[in-house]
């Protein structure tokens, strides 16, 4: 079960991006939480000085994209240090990271790259993610992936390693409705599998963004690039998870061609529709 408290944080909340930090200080938007990117604010700058101010008026969630947990590398003990730091300043209601790897003998890559689902697989993120979670001292959460290919090694369903990490761990779950639409529609799952699989007490939070359909020569992929508004399919599959598992903190994420701050209000507020319905 969810150990975090997330009372406060049980609606809607919009990703803070760099060009609106100034704006939400100068005009206090009516928004309920904001999530950021951990590892943009790991160093003193005008923007960490921003995000401060915001965490004195806001609950925070600090979500990571560097942990790369899936892979076989020994964890970065600076990047750890790092994030406990962050931690210990903006003092966010939820941390998260993924289901994903993103380094190989110490060489970083700017992406967030699928696990083959082994019993080997799970072993290590299992041991990655008590490491992590000893180190901090708290409970994380985290997503799941979406993804444009399968490793023929793979042997556990995606949903069923991602809903044993909670047991095996004690960490919680954070479920990208998007994520689960993209990597169904790519791989021919079933989003029922998915959301039958998750004990709906795991889930600390969910993530809804936007996706753009790529036409190749052997048919069209769904690329998870949070660079529009959520699609009707999504917002179908939101609420039918939303009855399935329960209302949860609810995030729109917008990462490229970042709109008017106002757009992102707004579909946090259709999010937050859905929550009191």
């Amino acid at each position: 079960m969810v150990s975090v408290l997330v009372e406060k944080i049980n609606n809607s909340g919009i990703g803070l991006r760099h060009q609106h930090l100034q704006q939400v200080l100068d005009e206090k938007p009516k928004i309920n939480w904001f999530e950021v990117h951990s590892e943009n604010f790991f160093y003193d700058n005008l923007a960490t000085y921003q995000l401060e101010q915001i965490a004195d008026n806001y609950p925070i969630s600090l979500h990571g994209i560097g942990l790369s947990l899936g892979s076989s590398d020994k964890l970065n003990q600076q990047h750890l240090q790092n994030l406990k730091d962050a931690i210990d300043r903006f003092n966010p209601d939820l941390v998260s990271d993924h289901l994903s790897w993103s380094s190989v003998d110490n060489n970083y890559i700017n992406d967030l790259l699928p696990i083959a689902y082994t019993a080997q697989a799970l072993d290590n993120f299992v041991d990655k993610v008590k490491q992590v979670q000893d180190f901090l001292g708290r409970q994380i959460l985290i997503e799941n992936p979406s993804s444009y290919l399968r490793f023929k090694d793979s042997k556990i369903p995606e949903w069923d390693f991602f809903a044993s990490l909670p047991g095996l761990t004690g960490c919680g779950l954070l479920l990208d409705v998007n994520n689960v639409f993209v990597s169904c529609f790519n791989h021919g799952y079933e989003a029922n599998d998915y959301l039958d699989a998750i004990n709906g007490d795991d889930v600390g939070e969910i993530h809804l963004a936007g996706y753009t359909e790529k036409n190749l020569a052997k048919g069209t992929i769904l690329i998870d690039d949070h660079s529009k508004k959520i699609s009707s399919e999504v917002w179908d599959l939101y609420k039918k998870t939303i009855n399935t598992i329960g209302n949860k903190p609810t995030l729109i994420e917008w990462d490229t061609d970042i709109p008017d701050l106002s757009v992102l209000l707004n579909e946090a507020q259709k999010a937050q529709g859905f929550l009191d319905a």
